[in-house]
């Protein structure tokens, strides 16, 4: 049976400020939901594994999808209190690896050796890289097979710096999401803020932004079922 990793944050603050995040709920279950209905299984990893801490900005205006996730105390409990720390993750059960987002992501996601380890192998073994909004940050420091950077001359989507200054976090974050993959390497693109924006180059799907959740999970399965 095909199964898709979804990542997710561990962290619940911006860095030493007090000021809460966490998880983009609709990036997880807008994927999730897109998987449920073709029946691909699901599990979620994190970079320490267990709780994942949700942003209260996520919560404020759930559309019926995100509150369908919400209201399931088995996805509670078994999707969002106890996730996958990468050592429990053997990376040939799985066919794509999708990283959702929230500013949480900025400080566990990029360069992380473990979650790398991961995502490395389960490209080398032919499966999708996926990523969206600031999730895309944890494409940075992952390898092609050849050993160079994954996003490095490759079409890609993420959370841009003009979203950023729309929530007026732009000074608050530790970096600017479009600026890394740009330095990264990546072909950047980004459509009106906002708006749905998604990029496929060959098994590399990547979205701008929270509503482009739905759009990369699509793509992640058009590139399964080929």
């Amino acid at each position: 049976m095909t199964k898709v990793l979804v990542v997710v944050t561990n962290n619940h603050r911006f860095g030493d400020q007090k000021r809460a995040t966490g998880l983009w709920l609709s990036e997880s279950v807008h994927f999730h939901a897109v998987m449920a209905a073709h029946q691909i299984d699901v599990d979620y990893m994190s970079p320490r594994g267990g709780y994942v801490p949700l942003d209260p900005g996520s919560l404020a205006d759930m559309d019926d999808t995100t509150w369908q996730f919400y209201d399931d105390e088995k996805f509670r409990n078994q999707y969002l209190a106890k996730t996958l720390a990468p050592a429990d993750v053997n990376p040939a059960d799985y066919a794509a690896i999708y990283f959702a987002g929230g500013h949480g992501v900025l400080w566990d996601f990029p360069n992380n050796p473990d979650l790398a380890k991961v995502a490395d192998a389960i490209h080398q073994n032919g499966g999708i890289t996926a990523a969206v909004c600031h999730g895309v940050v944890g494409l940075l420091g992952l390898h092609a097979t050849d050993g160079t950077e994954l996003i490095a001359g490759k079409h890609v989507a993420g959370f841009s710096n003009e979203e950023e200054a729309i929530n007026q976090l732009t000074d608050a974050v530790p970096f600017l999401t479009e600026d890394a993959l740009i330095k990264a390497g990546g072909q950047y693109t980004s459509a009106q803020a906002y708006t749905e924006h998604v990029v496929v180059d060959g098994k590399l799907v990547t979205g701008q932004n929270p509503q482009s959740a739905k759009g990369v999970a699509d793509a992640v399965v058009k590139l399964l079922q080929a």
